[in-house]
């Protein structure tokens, strides 16, 4: 693994160039350094990079979070801190308003919003900056697709984490005007138009981008390379064939399969994978030791991040009796026993002494999306348009290769009930702390199916719906325009 990654030589030939140029006055008379000018992007290669690199770390920042929030609740993980019990009990225990628990939209478990929002804002400002530019037709081409394509993917993000709460899609020039928040169903339809826009634009941006992308999309992390206009587009691709079937199980139905299924034909989907490097091709936020930023939630260094016992109680058995390989891959045991603080009224978590070995390194990658995954989402459009024969074949080529287990007993007389329980497995144990296990959980309403530690008592556990609005959001809308409702109708930042 490189040390350094390609982001970090970027940035250091910039500042290593603007020291042997000097300083003289005319350097320091910059009319906005806040925002880029179209004429120094037009003019100025450097600037066009950082800018897009700019844009790339924006997206990597919300990966870690949107794991770990997602990873507790989906009982995935525990954030064990001996210091700080709020890492377990604000997700698993919470608040009580009307004798209702819900997630505190003060605490810990407001995350993968001002993140998200804060790439949002930079996109708005690299699209116009690209705009304004006197760049060539496909190089403003290519450089919106790229960036419409991030912005398709923090909206996702977005839903996938507030989902019934609905999101803010519109981004104001003025970043002090407020948008408007929409509906679930308004807002998947834009992420899948946008993303649709990327597409067109990518397909008009000829053969290279104006820039370097980061080493995530490029042959030597991601199996094969995504960093150019046609190859990035497969990517695009994938986050739209995503995004449709998430959106088909929450209301887009039969149109969203399709659009699911023809968006798959046009990703990176290999059917034919049999190895471990087959199924991991993918794209990959890439991390380094300082001056770059480190994988934080690798084992090398993190020793508060501890498993659920019910991956291990849950894992399938191959033919010679071991666990599934998936399994055997990512758990280790033996770790010193932790669970979460144990009050007056009890324990507020069960205990694990399973950790993770995902993660060997402080520069390991963490995947966006990969291959494995594909075709697991190709498995539940199948099943969505009815061939349910095919959805099986495609959750078998998962199961056999990557899990190492017998082939499924499911056939085409299946249930659909029994097909999806299928899939479900195969994706919780082949996308493992990928940020999936609670959304796929709840999109098809089998929360309740959850593990709860403690099930009773003063300290009871619950499974949240969502994440919370952050309260200070809220305030601020109710300070400029009265009490805040949002796109349910119902005051969704109390209390």
């Amino acid at each position: 693994m490189m040390k350094r990654t390609q982001m970090q030589k970027l940035f250091a030939a910039a500042v290593l160039a603007a020291m042997a140029a000097g300083c003289k006055q005319s350097d320091i008379d910059i009319s906005n350094p806040n925002s880029a000018l179209a004429g120094g992007v037009a003019s100025d290669p450097t600037a066009l990079q950082l800018l897009a690199t700019g844009l790339m770390v924006d997206q990597r920042g919300t990966r870690q979070a949107l794991i770990t929030n997602s990873g507790i609740i989906g009982r995935e993980m525990y954030t064990f801190t001996p210091n700080e019990g709020r890492n377990t009990t604000h997700y698993l225990i919470g608040i009580s308003v009307g004798g209702v628990q819900k997630l505190d939209p003060t605490g810990f478990a407001t995350g993968s919003w001002a993140g998200e929002y804060g790439a949002l804002r930079d996109i708005f400002n690299f699209k116009n900056t690209i705009d304004a530019s006197s760049r060539t037709a496909p190089e403003k081409s290519a450089a919106l697709g790229f960036a419409e394509t991030l912005e398709g993917l923090m909206l996702f993000q977005l839903l996938e984490t507030r989902d019934s709460l609905g999101i803010i899609t519109e981004i104001k020039a003025d970043p002090f005007e407020l948008a408007p928040f929409v509906s679930r169903d308004s807002g998947y339809k834009y992420v899948l138009n946008i993303l649709d826009d990327a597409a067109a634009k990518l397909s008009a941006g000829g053969s290279s981008f104006p820039f370097t992308l980061a080493p995530g999309f490029g042959a030597a992390v991601a199996g094969i390379a995504f960093n150019t206009p046609p190859t990035f587009l497969k990517f695009n691709r994938a986050i739209k064939a995503k995004a449709a079937v998430h959106y088909a199980t929450r209301g887009g139905g039969a149109a969203a399969w399709q659009a699911a299924l023809t968006a798959l034909s046009a990703s990176f989907l290999n059917d034919q994978a049999t190895t471990r490097t087959a199924f991991d091709v993918g794209v990959y936020d890439t991390y380094g030791a300082s001056p770059d930023s480190p994988n934080g939630l690798t084992q090398a260094t993190n020793t508060t991040l501890y498993a659920h016992m019910s991956i291990q109680t849950d894992a399938e058995l191959k033919a010679n009796g071991q666990p599934d390989d998936r399994y055997t891959a990512k758990i280790r045991s033996g770790l010193p026993s932790r669970q979460g603080p144990v009050t007056g009224s009890g324990p507020t978590s069960a205990s694990s002494t399973l950790g993770f070995s995902i993660w060997p390194s402080l520069s390991t990658p963490i995947p966006i999306i990969r291959n494995e995954e594909l075709i697991l989402l190709r498995a539940e459009a199948k099943l969505g348009t009815g061939d349910k024969a095919g959805a099986i074949a495609d959750l078998n080529i998962v199961r056999t290769n990557s899990g190492g287990l017998p082939a499924s007993t499911l056939t085409a007389a299946s249930s659909n009930d029994a097909i999806v329980t299928g899939i479900l497995y195969e994706k919780r144990y082949s996308l493992l702390m990928e940020g999936d296990r609670w959304m796929d959980m709840r999109r098809y309403n089998r929360l309740d199916q959850l593990p709860l530690d403690v099930p009773s008592g003063a300290n009871k556990n619950f499974v949240a719906r969502v994440l919370p609005i952050p309260q200070s959001e809220c305030l601020n809308r109710i300070a400029k325009g009265g009490d805040f409702i949002g796109p349910n109708g119902q005051n969704d930042c109390a209390p």
